[in-house]
């Protein structure tokens, strides 16, 4: 079991669930997954519209947890209003922070993260900010009360993967009992695999996913990924060496002749 913010969850693997080319692909997704965690927009699928509520009991449906996020936020006010308005019509206390700074690259504005976190902290949210992977800004989101803080692997739908594995290795390593998960732009489940290796705690997926040709077929082989990586974490990796080790050593190994 993994405990995530307080609760207790069996997978380590985030299911986003846009884009996808139909509900019912979606739902079978999810299932695929064997995900706990949904993460759903308020802006694109607000429960109080008609579609929205359809799409709504739906996910409901699925039995997992609801993780809403303030996607397509661009200021702290905006990202704290639409919060409280999730916190509503999804009952929930847990809120995936977005705010962004750039439109092309859909990187986060870090200085309005970290004050839309410290006003949703003292307002009772479970915020699980979305962020670069820059060490600094990961600091001040956990010193306001962040217990969960979401690194890019890359840009949001990119599918570059891990493009700074040195500084998501830092990030690791420097907050060590910091609850870390991978949000953004893994495009290969290889990749997901190769972050829980580092010892990331979790992975938040949505359009390698939803893309795919098969999405369920694909979410399913996220979740081996991630179960392997972890698994290969916790039993430790081998050292890497800069020469050959030989695994048959040839010391004490007797070399026969043929007799003359």
């Amino acid at each position: 079991m993994w405990n995530l913010a307080g609760k207790e969850l069996k997978s380590r693997l985030l299911l986003g669930t846009a884009r996808y080319p139909s509900p019912e692909i979606l739902s079978e997704a999810v299932k695929a997954s064997e995900t706990d965690v949904v993460t759903i927009a308020l802006r694109r699928e607000s429960p109080t519209e008609k579609a929205g509520a359809r799409f709504w009991e739906m996910v409901r449906g699925l039995g997992v947890k609801v993780l809403p996020n303030t996607a397509g936020c661009r200021t702290a006010k905006e990202a704290i209003n639409t919060a409280l308005m999730a916190r509503d019509l999804f009952e929930t206390e847990w809120i995936k922070l977005e705010v962004i700074g750039d439109d092309y690259t859909l990187q986060p504005d870090t200085l309005a993260l970290v004050e839309a976190a410290a006003v949703l902290i003292d307002k009772g949210f479970e915020v699980l900010p979305y962020t670069t992977e820059d060490l600094i800004v990961a600091q001040r989101l956990i010193e306001v009360g962040c217990r969960v803080v979401m690194p890019w692997g890359s840009y949001i739908g990119s599918g570059k993967g891990l493009v700074n594995s040195f500084g998501l290795e830092t990030l690791r390593e420097r907050l060590p009992d910091a609850t870390l998960i991978v949000d953004a732009g893994l495009g290969k489940p290889s990749e997901a695999a190769r972050a829980m290796e580092m010892g990331f705690d979790g992975v938040l997926v949505n359009s390698a996913v939803a893309l795919a040709g098969d999405p369920p077929g694909m979410a399913r082989a996220f979740a081996r990924a991630v179960e392997a990586g972890r698994s290969a974490y916790e039993s430790g990796l081998m050292p890497t060496r800069e020469m050959a080790a030989p695994s048959t050593p040839a010391l004490g190994t007797p070399f026969w002749h043929a007799e003359e």
